[in-house]
């Protein structure tokens, strides 16, 4: 099968680990597969973002950037236009994003299937962490955007219930949560020699990865490390980077706990796990309602006993006691409690981490099996549009997936 995957995703973060990943899964299992997105993406290094995005958000107001985000749909178009000429594919595949309607444009003109990966609901998201100004477009070319795709992918059950309400048929929804690759996360390895590297030998490690935002809640966890009645071995260690992480080192100092907490900083992709090789406790203290959060799944790959909150969307996953110990959302002392439990038990940790990392394959959370789901899904809808078009295709029409003009 040949896929068009488009998107516009211009920074090397965690939406970026996503498009590699699936990208080398449909690879991996045979199919051609064109990526078409921003220029420089497939260049830029990891935490670089599109530069001359970046410049016009800086420097415009939210307004006329909003209207730039929605013309960049004529760029997009005539890009994707060139590629589906070349490529003649059988399928778009596209990553959901705000005001971005191109894909689906051409799909309804060429005529070739698309489907939508909703990661988000963005109109929602930006208006609620962002700032939105345009937020009636936003929400009417979300809907649009949705209900015309040949099918909507969300990452979640919540989100598909979000989808749902949005009046897409419950046919063309199917859940297909974030993956890994086991190759990359190959479980348990020596935590203590991944200690040492990093210079916290002796120390019980607290360890969160991920980009750093103030909604991910670690300000919590400082809360906890300051608190006389914990542990002193205790300590933090934060792979990543972003926004809040300036606000989160001024705060570490203020409190006196500088050194309990290490900012490793960027890591490469082949470097993640090595880190997170360290963590005796791995965390997630805050997630909003609907996301599929990639770090679970490295963290249940490589065996790590999970802190989480328990609400639905996480609960997709994870099973109190069974994989994970999850706590009331928003209760800072449940998520510390959570924490102390782990920290006094070793043979939980080991419990929960396996069981974390069994329920990977039993429920074959990885991106190949993602990529041969959505193959199978992309196969018989082309398999039952090429039996309706050939039933009713009048003598001399225009060839599915060819344009005129």
């Amino acid at each position: 099968m040949r896929i068009l995957y488009h998107h516009r995703v211009g920074s090397r973060d965690g939406q970026s680990v996503h498009i590699d990943e699936l990208v080398h899964a449909f690879r991996s299992l045979g199919h051609e597969v064109v990526v078409v997105g921003p220029p420089g993406f497939e260049r830029s290094g990891l935490g670089e973002g599109p530069r001359i995005a970046a410049s016009i958000k800086r420097h415009l107001p939210r307004l006329f950037f909003e209207f730039a985000e929605v013309a960049y749909n004529l760029p997009a178009y005539l890009r994707l236009k060139r590629a589906l000429r070349r490529s003649r594919p059988d399928l778009i595949y596209e990553r959901y994003g705000l005001f971005f309607v191109a894909g689906s444009l051409l799909s309804k003109r060429a005529r070739i299937p698309i489907f939508l990966e909703v990661n988000s609901p963005l109109a929602q998201e930006r208006a609620e962490f962002g700032g939105l100004t345009l937020q009636r477009l936003a929400r009417r070319l979300e809907r649009w955007t949705w209900r015309h795709a040949t099918r909507v992918l969300p990452v979640t059950g919540v989100l598909a219930e979000m989808v749902r309400s949005s009046g897409v048929r419950d046919v063309s929804i199917a859940v297909i949560p974030n993956g890994i690759d086991p190759d990359r996360f190959p479980g348990a390895r020596d935590v203590e020699r991944a200690k040492a590297a990093i210079g916290v030998t002796g120390k019980t490690v607290l360890g969160f990865t991920g980009f750093i935002r103030a909604w991910h809640g670690l300000d919590s966890v400082f809360d906890f490390l300051v608190d006389p009645e914990t542990p002193p071995k205790l300590h933090l260690l934060i792979i990543g980077d972003g926004p809040a992480r300036a606000e989160l080192e001024r705060r570490a100092d203020e409190l006196g706990i500088r050194s309990r907490v290490t900012f490793a900083g960027l890591a490469a992709r082949d470097d993640v796990a090595r880190l997170i090789d360290a963590f005796d406790i791995a965390l997630q203290p805050r997630a909003v309602g609907y996301a599929s959060p990639l770090k679970l799944f490295e963290y249940m790959a490589l065996s790590k006993a999970i802190v989480a909150p328990n609400q639905p969307n996480i609960r997709e996953i994870l099973s109190h006691e069974a994989n994970a110990l999850l706590f009331e959302p928003g209760n800072p002392a449940a998520m510390a409690a959570a924490i102390a439990r782990l920290a006094t038990d070793a043979a939980l940790r080991d419990r929960l981490g396996s069981a974390a990392r069994a329920t990977i394959f039993d429920r074959h959370l990885l991106w190949r099996s993602n990529a041969q789901k959505i193959a199978a899904l992309a196969l018989d809808q082309i398999e039952s549009e090429t039996s309706e078009a050939r039933a009713k295709k009048p003598e001399g029409s225009p060839r599915r997936g060819h344009i005129r003009g």
